[in-house]
């Protein structure tokens, strides 16, 4: 049996990993659709959605799949050439659901991919909806310059909220330790921190230290 799911397509950061398992063996193959092709005349044409059908033929290729295995994939409109392309080829498959084992690996990589983009490890760990698109937001006024070049910038939600205003301004930190999210440091209680305001679907304050700006 191949499965076939992707991960990261609705998140802000990066691009979106597709990822390919043979249940039997064990086998994965993954690949990142460029983030080229969420910005601009690319993300307009959906030119990402062709790109998974390179992405697929590749991983075919490496694994050997043949037309005598049963194929699922992903019921997720990002796989919608992909059909007409496995029809074409003669590949025997199904759109469903995919669950275990390769819903782990993939949702695994992509945190990982993630990391390597900058997103800290503790944001994953102790962020319940990690890849919601306010709290990545949040992540990226922390550090505009370099972390808007890391966005999904073609989409709507991005157009909106992608060139907020923002403010500065000194707060004392009195209740707890707060975590500074340019250099994920903490900024300990009983000490002053920089804040950066902005509304989006509501006023948003991201704490960095003073020396972090």
């Amino acid at each position: 049996m191949i499965q076939i799911d992707d991960a990261g397509s609705g998140s802000l950061l990066g691009g979106t990993i597709i990822g390919v398992l043979r249940t039997e063996t064990g086998e994965f193959q993954y690949s990142v659709i460029p983030l080229d092709y969420y910005r601009g005349k690319n993300f307009d044409r959906k030119s990402y959605i062709n790109y998974v059908v390179t992405i697929v033929e590749k991983i075919f290729q490496k694994l050997q799949v043949t037309k005598e295995e049963d194929i699922e994939i992903c019921r997720g409109y990002m796989f919608d050439l992909l059909d007409v392309w496995l029809n074409e080829k003669g590949y025997r498959f199904t759109r469903t659901k995919i669950q275990e084992p390769l819903q782990s690996k993939i949702e695994t990589a992509f945190e990982e991919y993630a990391i390597e983009l900058g997103l800290p490890q503790k944001f994953i760990s102790y962020t319940k909806y990690p890849f919601h698109f306010h709290r990545i937001l949040k992540w990226v006024y922390a550090d505009y310059d370099n972390r808007s070049l890391l966005c999904k910038t073609g989409w709507k939600s991005w157009k909106k909220f992608g060139n907020l205003s923002t403010e500065y301004s000194q707060e004392s930190i009195k209740s707890k330790n707060l975590i500074c999210l340019k250099c994920y440091e903490i900024i300990p209680k009983n000490t002053t921190a920089t804040v950066i305001s902005y509304y989006s679907n509501k006023l948003n304050k991201v704490f960095i230290h003073n020396a972090c700006i």
